[in-house]
């Protein structure tokens, strides 16, 4: 995950001023400890929850797993629930860095939706990670610049988008598209693969864009200099009014797949309350409730079965779309491969 700041930091004050209320004397066994992507938990579902369990829930931010594994591992301490994407879910199980997760008070595990949990092999019994989001970046296109496009990742080699294109500043985002429209998994480690990915990139994709960008290119697209953008819809949807919307955004997951993530739930090893935080979880999974988030950035409904019964908002784009992508996984000392390719793409000349 992901660029939530970009579109709610805003919103992010306001979560903040109501969560980090502390009780006369200080933190009680009623204070649950958040450490989350910023604003990934709806402002009114932390009130019902305080509402509900007369508690109160304290939040802190990351904007990547990097920082949040950072901090964790540095020794910060007193934080109950993390967020932590696939990747590091699986770190953070094999370091012992989580509790489990006490089934028997998960009630709501049963609107867990089982195809994703086949996605899950790092934890697929959820002995550890809860499945909060599944998502995956897909491809913006400025349907007033621009018809008769290629509704693949291989759209970037298009010349007629030359100086109007970027694609994220994002290493596996990147050679994932490219892997995967060479029909190779996007966590190949193996080199011939690679070096095809790296060279369509460089050679037929590059030259085309005018940055790496994973902040900024939802302002541009709006302001009609970007005409293809590759990132997360949220970002383009956020920056466009919703009165234009419809003319003139068309974004898609191209059908050959890509990288995809999940976001998990999980409680940290030195989590101080537990009973609490399975209270949150469980809470967190009540369809009504869980609606709330997928309305907020008008995603699909998918990891829960039956919140989208629930959603006053039409998705950007529809679950059914990340069919064919993949998880990106923890390739660990195989990442420096990435990062080798990754500084030659960035930094060879066009």
């Amino acid at each position: 995950m992901k660029p939530f700041a970009l579109i709610a930091a805003s919103i992010m004050c306001c979560v903040l001023a109501l969560s980090s209320c502390s009780k006369k004397g200080g933190a009680s066994s009623n204070t649950l400890y958040l450490f989350t992507w910023t604003y990934y938990t709806p402002e009114n579902a932390l009130r019902l929850f305080e509402q509900e369990y007369n508690c109160t829930v304290k939040v802190d931010t990351y904007d990547s797993n990097e920082v949040m594994y950072a901090k964790l591992r540095a020794g910060a301490s007193g934080y109950d629930i993390a967020f932590p994407s696939q990747d590091y879910a699986s770190i953070m199980i094999n370091q012992n860095m989580l509790r489990e997760i006490d089934l028997e008070q998960f009630e709501n595990k049963k609107y867990i939706n089982p195809a994703v949990l086949e996605k899950t092999t790092y934890d697929p019994a959820m002995k550890y990670c809860v499945p909060y989001y599944m998502g995956a970046a897909g491809i913006a296109v400025n349907k007033q610049r621009l018809s008769n496009y290629e509704r693949s990742w291989n759209i970037f080699s298009d010349a007629r988008i030359k100086g109007h294109a970027s694609m994220m500043d994002d290493m596996r985002e990147v050679i994932g598209d490219a892997l995967v429209h060479q029909g190779h998994s996007v966590n190949s480690l193996n080199d011939a693969e690679l070096r095809s990915a790296a060279d369509l990139i460089i050679n037929s994709w590059k030259p085309n864009l005018v940055k790496f960008d994973a902040e900024g290119f939802g302002k541009s697209f709006a302001a009609g200099d970007f005409w293809v953008c590759q990132g997360y819809a949220e970002v383009v949807y956020g920056e466009v009014p919703e009165s234009k919307q419809e003319d003139m955004i068309d974004f898609f997951i191209p059908a050959e797949g890509g990288p995809m993530y999940i976001d998990s739930m999980v409680i940290l090893k030195g989590a101080k309350h537990y009973d609490l935080a399975m209270k949150f979880i469980n809470f967190i999974h009540r369809p009504e409730i869980y609606a709330q988030f997928l309305d907020f950035f008008r995603f699909p409904s998918f990891v829960n079965t039956e919140a989208a019964q629930y959603m006053k908002t039409t998705p950007m784009y529809k679950a059914e779309e990340m069919e064919h992508c993949e998880l990106k996984l923890d390739v660990a000392e195989g990442l420096e491969k990435y990062n080798e390719l990754w500084q030659e793409i960035r930094f060879t000349a066009d």
